[in-house]
């Protein structure tokens, strides 16, 4: 029997559905559609790799969703975080020799070689990048590299705001790491790389926290001063009655890499004013008490951007509490102080103009919510999406009337997956 064969036997097996149950839910409407999608990405490798004496491996790894701490990662804050049950999947196989050949739905092939992990300004802002970029990370930390061929596709779609940048990083590591390591790589170095990947390969300035909420699975909180510390946390939006609903607005980042720098750069401004290099060494009181001098040497708006980041490193530190209290309604509260700041002093849901795409949503997103539930910008802002806690019982007339207006399949509906990557089964 062929790998091909053991493979689509192992998909109707109870353990497999255990994980899928694990990573996708119960409802049977939706196990059903992944069993569907695993069985085609296995003819989509067989069809144009056809490797039937060797193992094959279905790998997962999730996008994620931030919860609270827009902007926080990158000045050394809090942030609370959560892999989501969309994923980048992919089917393969081992190689014997270090040639990748990937093949992703709606993407051209890849196809490129191991020995050559030079990093290539031609190939900035594509896939391959981030292969090579995983590659020299796995390398420089002394795990085994190999090559494979692999069948990819990802619900974690480009500029939804769920990071399929991070997903697809996450999963590549998980991929080698899996083929040639035993799946022995931790959440954080697995995170580092990916991050390594994209800074330095691909050659976007990405903080850590989509990487390591891609690799750490579930509600996270991470701690960014010093080595990255993580604490499991334990919540479902969906038992508790509400959805978890992200909105893409159709807003173009592109040409908005400055904007999401200035973040960044002003902060660290505000550092530099009380001789630190970001601002978690830096406490409200002092900000306080040398405001007019802040304000002075860098700024309005710089100053504006600092009092959100040391006032969304409490909100953490609160949302953290109310989720191990299971504190619904503090919860939603925090996330709806949260939007707000971002909106009103980290000033990230809008350029000047007359396009407001993320403004048109929240403004939406609170009129039908009525003061239930909670809404707030999503990821690095500017364009792109929003996220929304929503009670299920008007779950689909919000969804309803936000397609209306941004187009249909703008909205995704979502809960928190408990896992990191994860090899969801093997035919070896």
């Amino acid at each position: 029997m062929s790998s091909y064969e053991n493979m689509l036997a192992m998909l109707d097996g109870a353990d497999t559905l255990k994980k899928l149950q694990k990573l996708y839910g119960k409802e049977e409407k939706e196990l059903g559609r992944q069993k569907r999608r695993y069985a085609d990405l296995l003819k989509t490798h067989e069809k144009s790799f056809f490797a039937p004496e060797k193992p094959l491996y279905f790998i997962s790894a999730p996008g994620r969703s931030e919860i609270i701490g827009n902007h926080t990662d990158h000045n050394n804050g809090k942030v609370l975080a959560a892999a989501v049950n969309l994923d980048c999947l992919a089917c393969v196989s081992p190689r014997d020799d270090m040639q990748v050949r990937i093949l992703s739905k709606g993407y051209p092939e890849i196809c490129l070689s191991l020995d050559d992990l030079n990093a290539y300004p031609a190939e900035a802002g594509t896939s391959a990048a981030l292969v090579r970029g995983v590659a020299r990370g796995m390398q420089e930390k002394v795990f085994r590299l190999g090559g494979f061929d692999a069948a990819v596709t990802s619900d974690v779609l480009g500029g939804s705001g769920l990071s399929s940048s991070a997903a697809y990083e996450v999963m590549i590591c998980a991929v080698i790491d899996a083929l040639y390591n035993g799946f022995s790589m931790a959440a954080t170095p697995r995170a580092q790389i990916a991050q390594y990947a994209e800074n330095v390969y691909f050659g976007k300035p990405s903080g850590l926290m989509d990487q390591m909420a891609c690799s750490t699975g579930g509600l996270v909180t991470i701690d960014f001063e010093g080595e990255p510390r993580t604490e499991a946390l334990s919540y479902s939006f969906s038992q508790a009655g509400y959805a978890l609903v992200v909105v893409n607005t159709g807003g173009s980042h592109d040409n908005l890499t400055g904007e999401y720098a200035a973040i960044r750069t002003e902060m660290e401004d505000v550092a530099a004013f009380f001789g630190q290099r970001v601002l978690r060494g830096v406490s409200r009181e002092q900000l306080l008490d040398n405001l007019a001098a802040v304000r002075e040497k860098t700024g309005e708006r710089a100053v504006l951007r600092a009092m959100h980041y040391l006032d969304e490193n409490d909100r953490v530190d609160r949302t953290v509490q109310a989720v191990r209290q299971q504190d619904t309604e503090a919860i939603l509260r925090e996330m709806n102080a949260s939007g707000l700041s971002s909106w009103k002093l980290l000033q990230n849901v809008f350029c000047a103009g007359k396009e407001q795409p993320m403004t048109l949503a929240l403004a939406l997103a609170e009129q039908i919510l009525s003061g239930r539930g909670a809404c707030r910008v999503h990821g690095g802002g500017f364009a792109g999406t929003t996220l929304n806690a929503v009670p299920m019982e008007i779950a689909d007339t919000f969804v309803s009337r936000m397609e209306a207006v941004f187009g249909p399949g703008s909205c995704y509906v979502l809960d928190v997956r408990p896992a990191g990557p994860e090899v969801v089964c093997a035919a070896e």
